[in-house]
């Protein structure tokens, strides 16, 4: 008897395997709930297939995420998001799933309800028409304006061919929020984003020449803003914010790179180079934004002498965790320099170990060093591709300031 019900058992769990659902392909209408701010944020996604295998392309705007990392098992889906520690674990429902996605950086308040709805290609649920582009161009913005906490941004919104469709970000000293999509409806602006790490929703309506909303992330964050168009809006110089407490101080270090083996300024590798050290994290976007930049640059320079060394600081201490974070960022984003394992988390550590700086107040911030290894430049933050113009600044300050290096 026994016999007969390990068999059921063993047949049951096999046909879970063999006989698992198939996801339908096409468009999805994503929505990650956040209970505490009863608000659904939502995002764009379509499953095609690789021969049989599926794959999730997630997008916002101009950026297209490939999801590959899937698993399916009986009515069971559950797939990793490729450089960030988060994960969706799904069931299917007809054409649909159901589920909670998990962000493994958070030990509280880290999974959100999610569900996608088939065939549904629409992120807000309005019907666009054509319109005057109210929302276009450049927004001075505070959030959480009069309190202790109030900080400045700028609003980069765009009308898609003079409708309502929306794109845009926010610039901040300490990054861009990337790529946001959306739309406007009536008074009212609608932006969100999911990245696979942070989940933004921005809501506001126009009263006057003044938007006035509320800004959404993740499980349980919100906060108000305000924002008045102002074309000349300004933020503090991203090279300022930053600097050597003594401007003949060296800048040097010693830590072990994914081999374990320890690396330094110091060694033979580095010597007589220009070297640009980035201070960064995998969990980071922006981080990410310019990973992928600087991989560019390194292919395009690392022969005429060039070097970069990224300094990670995680948000584990445990270095095979993070090993194996950053060794999925580094094949991910085809990273062809260095990545160090600071075993340090935090701007505050960041700025210890790099004692010679004032102050680490973002992720990345970046150093440019010279063939003495001199610190010629310091830059806070990173204004990624969906902030246009700023971005093609700063790739053009940056590698006017490689060549000068080189040459030197």
């Amino acid at each position: 008897m026994k016999q007969k019900n390990y068999l059921i058992i063993i047949f049951v769990l096999l046909a879970g395997t063999l006989f698992s659902k198939k996801m339908k392909e096409g468009s999805y209408r994503g929505l990650l709930i956040s209970d505490r701010n009863k608000v659904e944020i939502p995002f764009n996604f379509f499953v095609t297939y690789k021969g049989k295998k599926p794959v999730i392309t997630i997008v916002n705007a101009d950026e297209k995420i490939l999801v590959d990392e899937i698993r399916i098992k009986g009515d069971s889906v559950s797939f990793k998001m490729p450089v960030f520690d988060t994960e969706f674990r799904t069931r299917m429902v007809g054409n649909d799933l159901e589920g909670i996605w998990i962000n493994h950086y958070k030990t509280s308040n880290n999974i959100m309800p999610f569900k996608a709805v088939f065939g549904e290609y629409k992120r807000f649920m309005f019907t666009p028409g054509t319109t005057s582009p109210s929302f276009e161009g450049r927004w001075e913005t505070v959030f959480s304006p009069d309190t202790k906490d109030s900080s400045r941004a700028i609003g980069l919104f765009h009308h898609i061919e003079q409708t309502e469709f929306l794109t845009g970000t926010f610039l901040t000293e300490t990054g861009d929020y990337r790529y946001l999509e959306g739309i406007k409806h009536e008074n009212t602006l609608y932006l969100s984003c999911f990245d696979g790490a942070h989940a933004y929703l921005f809501i506001a309506e126009l009263k006057g020449d003044l938007l006035t909303g509320n800004f959404y992330s993740g499980a349980t964050w919100s906060e108000p803003w305000v924002a008045k168009l102002n074309p000349n809006a300004k933020l503090r110089d991203a090279e300022q914010i930053t600097f050597l407490k003594n401007k003949d101080a060296t800048i040097d270090f010693s830590f072990p790179g994914l081999d374990k083996k320890p690396v330094s300024l110091s060694d033979k590798k580095y010597a007589n180079k220009p070297v640009v050290i980035q201070l960064m994290g995998s969990w980071c976007p922006n981080c990410m934004d310019e990973s992928r930049y600087f991989s560019e640059v390194y292919k395009q320079f690392q022969k005429e002498g060039l070097e970069i060394v990224a300094l990670a600081f995680e948000k584990t201490t445990d270095f095979d965790k993070a090993k194996l974070l950053l060794t999925r960022m580094k094949t991910r984003l085809n990273m062809g320099y260095d990545i160090l394992i600071t075993q340090q988390s935090g701007k505050e550590k960041a700025g210890e170990a790099l004692w010679a700086l004032n102050q680490v107040s973002a992720f990345p911030t970046t150093l440019f060093l010279n063939r003495q290894h001199q610190v010629v430049r310091i830059h806070t933050g990173f204004s990624g591709p969906a902030t246009g113009k700023d971005y093609e600044d700063f790739k053009e300050t940056t590698e006017t300031l490689i060549r000068n290096l080189l040459k030197e």
